[in-house]
């Protein structure tokens, strides 16, 4: 590939990850203003936050099943097809979200939009680590991996000065509808892997990657990668994200916009962890960085729940460590999933991968929203509680395949 089609295709899959960030910010950010819209007089708090567990369920249950069939998808017909038909999915049902009438409408959109959020992430990955494979590959890795929470502080940015109340929250479905304009010009103008033209050109008879990921040689990459995928993710979204309602909660009445603060403090915080989590990963070595990562992320997720509070002076800068801490997780992962699987099924595998801890993610939303009604609706106890998935990751990584040698 020439050098202008190599930026080409960072930066359209960059862009496509960065929006993919904002479908991911929407609802922390918007939930309770939607529902309290939408349910009118029969909003409670406590009812908010189980709607809050219900649409990130969903959205996480999309999201696993798009990021195996559309990352399937990567592998069959082309990264950058597959990617900017992921685009499309999730814009244009996210623009659909502005016409909900009610709650219903709205969880079932959350999940469409989830099937083209989990399906760019493995396409986009593949496609960039094969067009850069001569480049630092933790540097490109966690430039794409920050795409992710630059895609949540711009959303946060923009809430900070058009707010999301109860009266006015449709625009940012309308908003969140705009990168459709992205999947148009990704399908139109952006370049194929040449690593994976020259993978279809080689392979002979029918192509089956997802059957050859449980096949006996690659089954045991792809069960230990679903499992440290799916511990960061279940602890993100069934701990760490109650801090953003909590803050609404405590400060909407007075404060409207501090919920979207938060939030962008989180997402710099994040921003610069998951750029720098890869990096973590090769100076420190796969498993021991992970293991660290692991301990650091559950004292900083209770300080922040337990320490601290929303309007407290100690908050954001807790929430901007947590954020740091909690998202060198997926720097890591995606400089280590590609490394697990081969090219002929490399955006097969990081999407199964990936994804599937998004299954897993998807119930433990739902029973952190059970567990918030049985409690009260007290955020800290909650989130204090979840927080507990991230100390299995310093036992289970010491069974993982050491990739360090594949680093280039």
């Amino acid at each position: 590939m020439s050098a202008s089609q190599r930026y080409l295709v960072l930066a359209a899959a960059f862009l496509a990850i960065v929006f993919d960030g904002v479908e991911l910010g929407l609802m922390p950010v918007a939930s309770l203003s939607v529902s309290k819209s939408l349910l009118g007089p029969a909003f409670t708090p406590e009812l908010g936050g189980e709607w809050f567990a219900r649409f990130t369920a969903a959205l996480m249950l999309g999201a696993a099943i798009g990021g195996i069939a559309l990352g399937n998808l990567g592998d069959r017909i082309g990264r950058t097809r597959a990617m900017g038909v992921c685009v499309l999915v999730y814009s244009g049902f996210a623009a659909m979200g502005s016409y909900a009438q009610d709650q219903w409408q709205m969880l079932a959109l959350r999940f469409l939009v989830g099937l083209g959020v989990g399906g760019v992430w493995p396409n986009g990955i593949a496609l960039v680590s094969e067009c850069w494979s001569g480049a630092s590959k933790p540097v490109v890795s966690g430039v794409m991996m920050a795409g992710l929470n630059v895609g949540i502080l711009l959303l946060s940015q923009i809430a900070r000065h058009w707010s999301i109340t109860p009266d006015s929250w449709r625009w940012v479905f309308q908003f969140a509808g705009v990168p459709a304009l992205l999947g148009i010009l990704v399908l139109v103008a952006v370049p194929e892997s040449p690593k994976w033209l020259a993978s279809r050109g080689a392979t002979k008879g029918p192509v089956a990657p997802l059957r050859e990921l449980f096949q006996p040689s690659l089954l045991r990459f792809t069960l230990m990668g679903v499992v440290l995928s799916a511990i960061p993710m279940i602890g993100a979204w069934s701990a760490s994200k109650w801090m953003i309602p909590w803050s609404d909660k405590v400060a909407g009445a007075t404060h409207v916009g501090y919920k979207a603060t938060t939030q962008g403090w989180w997402a710099l915080g994040a921003t610069l962890g998951s750029f720098l989590g890869a990096q973590l990963a090769s100076w420190l070595g796969r498993r021991l960085s992970y293991a660290l990562i692991s301990i650091a992320t559950v004292t900083i997720t209770f300080a922040m729940f337990q320490l601290t509070a929303p309007l407290q002076p100690s908050f954001h800068l807790i929430v901007f460590a947590q954020g740091f801490v909690a998202t060198l997780f997926f720097g890591w992962l995606a400089l280590y999933l590609p490394e697990l699987f081969p090219t002929r099924v490399r955006a097969t595998g990081s999407g199964l991968a990936y994804n599937s801890g998004r299954f897993a993610t998807a119930f433990g939303v739902l029973a952190a929203g059970f567990l918030f009604s049985a409690l009260g609706g007290e955020y800290p106890r909650v989130g204090t509680i979840c927080a507990s998935i991230y100390a299995l990751g310093f036992v289970v990584i010491w069974w993982a395949p050491d990739t360090n040698a594949n680093e280039t």
